[in-house]
């Protein structure tokens, strides 16, 4: 059994591209943990997915041994990622240690989620080591970042280390001050208890829960049987171990440790991350919000149970994912899930095709509204159909957020306009070291992930970076957005907007469907607006599609032009009837088209 009191558990936070994984590579090297034959760059990034874009999606943990003069550590590192998407993959890390490593670009300064992930490590009450990376570059800002991180954390300037991960300079330091610096873990004379802060499935073991032991040891060759405090159920592990950073199996976890457990358990649902394994419950971690909603179509429609078996395995892994049963009758079922960010989306997506082989059609991205009727209740709206449901409509609430936006103060003029187009009111500006400054901004979310982020970037050229909080919830007058072709309503087409966007999105709507409608044998009538198009509402916007023309006279020769008029209008009043009789034959690529992203 090891001594707790050499235990150093800790976690690497910083924003995006900061050089966090690279880090994380140096310290791998220096303890040993990975041979040099099987070194490779981003090593803790197991994805292929999140090498190919550059950054960390999933926390990943690994076991490593550390000698200080003559004293042997184990240091348990947990990586986490840096986008904001991800924020809760950050705070489940943080719960499981007892410090933390802030890492910020010398080039960059201080960023949004550098921010962001500091106030949660303080929320945790972490030793924190402040770190200035990429020293080595020539247009470092080591003395303009020292300021911003001593402002940040109140601390002198001895308190914060110098690296460079690409070249190793300082990483040895760093290694020392952990071992220092983060206090060993709480000794607690209590029964086994463990905090489930991930999991994942094996077809062979089962559920493998990622855990932090509180108190206590376990072995399974002592047969105790465990218990899942939010579920009550028994499980009989098979295997207990450390990560390095591959699963590899130990006699036994003890107190202070992080590791898995092999729980043998079948069923995806059966181990959830925030449990407790033992009697009493540590403490769970707060249940992520979705921001984002969209309805996931099987681009096969025979692929409906391989999605959703996928998206069941993807949540124990991602319990932020959530997600329900709808249908359409023209697509059939689907399921609507939600999601912390676009980005938090599109990974997903990858995720889903790389790793379980299903393709998915995403349909529009949408907010949760709040409707409020006659009678007082309130309903959480996705999609138009549940809010033409509601008869009696008092009023309807949108979230907004509070976006903090860190970027040149040369960009402010730019920054200010960009927030004032997605309809954002300027709360403060505050100034930081080096001509830097601190936007608020507090703005509607449906405006936030309609490609906020990479606007921002285009406006500040790659030096604008954010972070956003739930404010409130205020109101906004929606409208369902239908559309009409040959003069009959296609429900799957109909959009839940602010009726401040309905004509621009109406001329949007008609001009795409103009496009990849197919031709048909009579002129088609395409329209969109609000209300019926009886005349209970107004048509927004409206073109018709020619009919296909088939030259009826071709074979005639010769004779007067009589015999021609004949044919013509044959074939005028053979339309006539056809349009008004005849449905009009949507393929089912142009609902995918449509509802596609």
């Amino acid at each position: 059994m090891i001594d707790v009191s050499r235990i150093r558990n800790f976690c690497i936070i910083a924003h995006i591209d900061h050089g966090k994984s690279t880090f994380a590579d140096r310290l791998l090297e220096l303890t040993n943990t990975v041979p040099a034959r099987k070194m490779r760059s981003q090593f803790l990034d197991q994805m292929d997915l999140e090498r190919e874009r550059g950054i960390t999606i999933k926390m990943q943990p690994v076991h490593m041994n550390y000698q200080l003069s003559t004293i042997n550590y184990q240091l348990n590192l947990i990586d986490t990622p840096g986008h904001i998407d991800f924020t809760y993959e950050v705070s489940r890390a943080l719960l499981a240690v007892e410090g933390a490593v802030l890492l910020v670009d010398a080039t960059q300064g201080v960023q949004a989620q550098t921010i962001t992930n500091l106030d949660l490590a303080k929320q945790f009450n972490l030793a924190i080591i402040p770190v200035i990376n990429k020293i080595d570059l020539p247009d470092a800002r080591i003395e303009e970042t020292t300021k911003e991180i001593m402002e940040l954390l109140d601390c002198s300037p001895d308190d914060i280390l110098l690296v460079s991960a690409k070249t190793g300079q300082g990483v040895a330091q760093i290694l020392e001050a952990i071992a220092r610096r983060i206090p060993a873990p709480l000794e607690y004379n209590a029964p086994f208890r463990a905090l489930i802060f991930d999991s994942q499935y094996s077809t062979h073991k089962g559920v493998l829960a990622y855990v932090r032991v509180f108190s206590g040891s376990f072995s399974p060759g002592r047969g105790i049987t465990l218990h899942l405090v939010n579920k009550n159920i028994d499980i009989e592990p098979v295997e207990v171990g450390v990560f390095l950073p591959h699963l590899s199996k130990t006699n036994e976890l003890c107190a202070g440790e992080i590791g898995y457990i092999a729980t043998n358990a079948k069923d995806p649902e059966a181990v959830r991350v925030g449990d407790t394994i033992g009697s009493v419950a540590i403490g769970t971690y707060q249940e992520p919000k979705p921001m984002v909603w969209a309805s996931l179509f099987p681009a096969a429609s025979d692929e409906f149970e391989k999605i959703k078996d996928a998206l069941l395995k993807l949540k124990l892994n991602d319990p932020a994912l959530s997600y329900e049963v709808e249908g359409s009758a023209v697509l059939g079922r689907s399921l609507r899930v939600g999601f912390l960010g676009m980005l938090h989306l599109e990974i997903t997506i990858e995720r889903l095709q790389r790793e379980f082989g299903v393709l998915v059609v995403v349909a529009h991205p949408t907010v949760e509204y709040e409707v409020v009727d006659a009678n007082g209740t309130v309903y959480a709206i996705r999609d138009p159909v549940s809010f033409e449901n509601i008869r009696t409509i008092h009023e309807v609430r949108e979230p907004w957020f509070l976006v903090s936006i860190v970027s040149r103060t040369t960009d402010r003029g730019s920054v200010i306009e960009l927030a004032k187009q997605r309809e954002g009111e300027v709360r403060e500006m505050n100034a930081l070291t080096g001509e830097r400054m601190v936007l608020v901004v507090c703005m509607p979310l449906r405006k936030l992930i309609a490609h906020f982020f990479d606007d921002l970037k285009s406006v500040t050229q790659g030096y604008g970076s954010l972070s956003y909080e739930f404010r409130e919830m205020r109101v906004v007058d929606l409208a369902v957005l239908r559309v009409w072709i040959a003069e009959k309503a296609v429900s799957q087409f109909s959009r839940l907007l602010p009726k401040a966007e309905l004509e621009r999105e109406a001329r949007k709507t008609v001009e795409r469907l103009y496009e990849i409608l197919p031709r048909q044998l009579f002129a088609l009538k395409i329209q969109a607006g609000i209300g019926d198009s009886g005349g209970a509402g107004r048509i927004l916007a409206s073109r018709t599609l020619p009919a296909l023309a088939k030259h009826v006279t071709a074979k005639l020769y010769g004779g007067d032009r009589s015999r021609k008029m004949k044919l013509w209008k044959k074939q005028k009043e053979g339309k006539k009837r056809l349009r008004k009789h005849a449905d009009v034959d949507i393929p089912h690529e142009v609902y995918i088209k449509m509802i596609g992203k």
